[in-house]
């Protein structure tokens, strides 16, 4: 099969220049476009994560603080610090670093950043308008998938997109904004029978089950897109997706490798909500 590969470096490259160009527009305006990320405890992945985060705001030019609090941090004192930033005027953007630390309930923390911040778009009411239709912060994931398909050329109307994974932070809300740009969508997870059955007659396939290599080849329509949202380590403590990427390769018309290809638009999308985060301040 003559395929390709979804190069997600390159793509995010093109956003973030757009969004850098715009950074520049409200800067000229005396507006810096800011974002905090909380980070709790030390997970080593979030670790990671974060600093490319921070790295690319101080590329676009935006102003970016990083809070880091203690695992055994309580969640008064987690909210308490939320609260601050949401009345943090140089602060457009809060991004509060997932997983937390179980005693921490993450839903009362989300619902604690004003949805004017909600630059990762969890927040009820983001998710409330995404489900509607109406402007809002989308969540930089799925998001990004988005960005994907459109910057490859996949014309997304009337294609069948399977979604395996039903999270509220990919699954759920991709199959959303899949619908919303007219595709019909199947969603599938970890009780469905005969996934097989379902796979095979994607024409776009989206795996975010955090399950290394559990999509091979035999699961995927020829000529389907196959886009990979997972991130692993496999035997070799090498990094790896949900997708079996060499045999699944064999098989599809186009593919997102991991790393490389998700990861880059999430940290292109949550610039890109910031930026507009400030916008919105600027013109109200």
């Amino acid at each position: 099969m003559t395929n390709s590969i979804i190069d997600g470096k390159q793509i995010a490259a093109q956003v973030t220049e757009k969004v850098k160009k715009r950074v520049e527009d409200l800067k000229a305006k005396g507006v810096t476009p800011g974002l905090a990320v909380v980070l709790v405890g030390n997970n080593a992945a979030s670790q990671t994560y974060v600093n490319n985060k921070t790295k690319t705001c101080e590329k676009l030019g935006m102003y970016s603080v990083l809070i880091e609090l203690d695992e055994q941090v309580s969640e008064e004192e987690l909210l308490h610090k939320v609260e601050q930033l949401n009345n943090d005027d140089k602060i457009h953007g809060i991004l509060v670093q997932l997983p937390l630390p179980k005693q921490i309930d993450e839903d009362r923390v989300i619902a604690a950043i004003s949805p004017k911040k909600d630059v990762d778009g969890f927040h009820p009411e983001s998710v409330g308008k995404m489900m509607i239709g109406q402007q809002t912060f989308l969540p930089c994931t799925p998001f990004g998938v988005l960005k994907l398909l459109e910057y490859s050329g996949v014309d997304v109307a009337g294609k069948h997109a399977v979604i395996i994974g039903r999270s509220n932070i990919v699954g759920k809300p991709m199959g959303q904004l899949l619908l919303q740009k007219d595709a019909t969508v199947t969603y599938c997870h970890s009780r469905t029978k005969d996934l097989h059955a379902f796979t095979k007659q994607a024409d776009i396939l989206v795996v975010a089950t955090g399950r290394a290599k559990m999509i091979d080849g035999s699961y995927i329509k020829e000529g389907a897109v196959v886009i990979d949202v997972g991130i692993n380590r496999d035997e070799n403590n090498k990094l790896c997706g949900d997708v079996d990427f060499a045999s699944a390769q064999e098989v599809a018309s186009k593919i997102t490798p991991v790393p490389g290809g998700v990861g880059p638009m999430t940290i292109a999308m949550l610039m890109e909500n910031t930026c507009l985060a400030a916008e919105i301040t600027l013109n109200n």
